[in-house]
């Protein structure tokens, strides 16, 4: 049975640049559901088809206050949490993922924790490789902070949006 176009919200999109690169902020009426990381347009807009194949996108010149609140965290200009609470995310995933990026959401800015560690968390201590999974589905740069993650040696690993863009974000949230 084909999908009809109502099946999904229509995905509105911008891009913005910050201290990391581009970065395409992608929202429904619901909240935030994308904040993808690159170094070019072609780039970010690659990965929001790549991620939401099956959507209406719909490019938005117009300021949006999401936009401008996605933009700030990136930059670091904010309080992590605080601001969080503000701006509303329409995050999809599984259970696992779920639960996985509300643990997340826990790390406080400036700290973080190795992949077994939020996998003991969870109450799943054999799920390690999961959680780095769950880590690596995440879409939502910063706002979902997977790159509070690290190995067991507190070295960082991999990164959705590249190595040296998790090293950035450490060493900014360090000197908060």
């Amino acid at each position: 049975m084909a999908r009809s176009p109502l099946d999904h919200p229509v995905l509105h999109w911008q891009i913005v640049s910050v201290g990391l690169g581009r970065a395409l902020v992608a929202w429904t009426a619901q909240g935030v559901c994308a904040v993808l990381l690159g170094d070019d347009d072609a780039a970010v807009l690659a990965e929001l088809h790549q991620v939401f194949p099956d959507r209406v996108w719909q490019h938005d010149e117009r300021p949006h206050p999401w936009v401008s609140a996605a933009q700030a965290e990136l930059e670091g200009g904010r309080p992590h949490q605080a601001h969080r609470m503000r701006l509303p995310l329409d995050v999809g995933g599984t259970a696992f993922q779920q639960a996985v990026w509300s643990a997340l959401r826990q790390i406080p800015t400036g700290q973080t924790v190795t992949y077994s560690e939020l996998a003991q968390q969870l109450g799943r201590p054999g799920a390690v490789r999961a959680v780095a999974s769950a880590c690596a589905a995440n879409v939502l740069a910063v706002l979902i902070p997977c790159h509070r993650v690290v190995r067991r040696d507190g070295s960082p690993s991999g990164y959705r949006w590249g190595l040296a863009r998790k090293q950035t974000l450490l060493a900014r949230e360090a000197l908060r």
